[in-house]
């Protein structure tokens, strides 16, 4: 009996050391080809088509027909596609960073506009999907699809990829259009969830209209709770930073403590079931304004380094993670068969998301058009065609989602499932590299001059001047900056709603100079070391 038990363990072990050592190999692949992808991004900076996120997505590939060709046919990927890592781990980096560095005047400036695109034009792109899946699937032979994943897949695939517009859109070169994609995109990520996990939860067999206010009441819940979560969590950490200033002390614990906040607010809004999207994107907003302020200067450069680097390797991480479970053998199986059947029906998806897309770009434009009165300030048709086709691509929100809805941990069985996986995987690779190689192109064809063309948004100081401008202000931190120029000031409601854009910029500057920062920190309301540089320039500010 002692025999055995010492056999048993021993096989355990040996079992478990084999395991250890196949992630350690696994792990040191994955590093040695982040590497390489950052090195390859480095050469092909100055190239007009390629950039780093579809430099990752085709090493991945490459990788995969290697492992495949090696492990005989057998596996393609040294991990498996997880929505946990990539909802957990991956995505909040990317997303914060996002709202840290993203200029704020413009973002606030056109937030009815991005809103409306994010959560109403992913509301009109889910619908004509769904319909349009609807139809050609049942005439297609795909398999048992219920009416639960016909909704889904109008979820799944109205999800742009917010990661790989950062990488097309160049926030100096063209802000307003990268405000209005990059902004669009958070929201409608946020929106694309929410709707996947509500057409989960409610019972499809009795639809009725009030399901639907049900789920609106639902969204606009979410939206709202999940910004404040977002916004309490970034004044708690300016504040507790501000009060204690933990930096005369230790700069590692001020860093550390921004670092586990923003990673905070992100984990609470998933445990209170609301959209860690958005929470973690506001908080990031907020962080900039305050909390930045309220740390040292050498906190201020190493934390806006360590977000953009955690961000970018992030950003390439889900690119050759896609790349390499691209070639999964399992699910190509099952459509090996019937090709034809596989290739047709991720040419009607993306065709649904063209005609999707276009379907709520342009008459949301046109509509936001009409509150603008200055033409400076209109979405122009070709800036209109650029928004169109920045947002055509799909990345790893619907990689994730599908697999969700599609797979168990990872695997399929079922014909019609694996051909929707295929299908997503085709459509995301198709439209990562040959939308995001176009984009480029496509800006410079249309915006032959962008800093020409959107000069009255380039007015802003560009990063890292741009974490210093106020809120929903112009490059002046308060009125007392103003001093010289004329500010005109509404003295009718006639005029106050001719011009809601500049009195509300005015009114939060007031709010802000004379009750936020002085409680939560920011430019010149900062605790400084006597004779430190802050102390010069807060002495120039008052």
């Amino acid at each position: 009996m002692a025999i055995e038990i010492a056999s048993f363990v021993s096989n355990k072990l040996q079992m478990l050391a084999t395991s250890d050592h196949a992630s350690v190999v696994s792990m040191n692949l994955f590093v040695a080809l982040l590497c390489a992808c950052i090195v390859l991004g480095h050469l092909l900076e100055e190239n007009r088509w390629m950039n780093e996120s579809i430099t990752a997505l085709l090493i991945g590939i490459c990788t995969g027909v290697v492992i495949l060709l090696f492990s005989g046919g057998k596996s393609s990927h040294i991990l498996v596609f997880s929505e946990d890592l990539f909802f957990i781990y991956l995505l909040p980096p990317i997303i914060f960073n996002a709202g840290f560095q993203v200029k704020k005047k413009q973002f606030f400036r056109n937030f009815m506009t991005i809103t409306s695109f994010g959560a109403v034009g992913t509301l009109i792109s889910c619908c004509i999907i769904t319909l349009g899946a609807t139809q050609a699937f049942k005439r297609m032979d795909i398999g048992p699809l219920e009416l639960g994943d016909y909704l889904a897949i109008g979820a799944i695939f109205a999800a742009t990829d917010s990661v790989c517009t950062l990488q097309v859109l160049n926030q100096d070169e063209t802000p307003l259009l990268y405000s209005l994609v990059f902004g669009e995109g958070v929201v409608n990520d946020a929106t694309s969830v929410v709707l996947f996990n509500a057409i989960q939860s409610f019972d499809l067999n009795r639809l009725n209209p009030s399901i639907a206010l049900h789920f609106l009441g639902n969204f606009l819940y979410l939206f709202v709770a999940s910004t404040l979560l977002g916004v309490l969590t970034g004044l708690l950490s300016a504040y507790v930073i501000k009060k204690l200033y933990i930096g005369r002390h230790s700069t590692d614990r001020e860093v550390a403590l921004m670092m586990l906040m923003a990673y905070l607010s992100y984990m609470l809004a998933e445990l209170s079931y609301l959209s860690g999207i958005l929470t973690v994107f506001f908080c990031g907003i907020v962080t900039s304004h305050y909390t930045w302020h309220n740390v040292t200067e050498s906190s201020r450069v190493t934390t806006k380094h360590a977000f953009a680097t955690l961000s970018f390797v992030a950003e390439i991480f889900i690119f050759l993670y896609v790349g390499m479970d691209a070639l999964d053998i399992e699910k190509w199986k099952f459509v090996s068969d019937s090709p034809g059947t596989s290739v047709a029906a991720s040419s009607v998806l993306l065709g649904l998301i063209l005609l999707g897309r276009a379907a709520f770009v342009f008459p949301l434009s046109f509509l936001s058009n009409l509150t603008k009165k200055s033409p400076y300030e209109k979405i122009s048709f070709r800036q209109q065609v650029i928004i169109w086709w920045a947002g055509l691509m799909r990345g790893a929100v619907s990689m994730a989602l599908a697999y969700n809805q599609f797979t168990m941990s990872g695997y399929t069985q079922l014909r019609s499932n694996a051909i929707m996986i295929t299908s997503t995987i085709t459509v995301v690779l198709f439209s990562t590299v040959v939308f995001g190689l176009l984009t480029k192109p496509l800006i410079r064809l249309l915006l032959p001059h962008p800093k020409v063309t959107t000069s009255m948004t380039t007015t802003e100081p560009s990063t890292p001047k741009s974490f210093i401008v106020p809120l929903l202000g112009n490059a002046q931190d308060s009125e007392a900056d103003l001093e010289g120029h004329q500010i005109y000031r509404p003295n009718s409601i006639r005029a106050l709603l001719a011009t809601p854009t500049h009195t509300v910029h005015r009114l939060w500057r007031k709010f802000d100079d004379s009750f936020m920062r002085p409680v939560f920190g920011g430019r010149g309301f900062v605790p400084v070391e006597p004779g430190s540089p802050s102390e010069r320039n807060g002495q120039q500010w008052h």
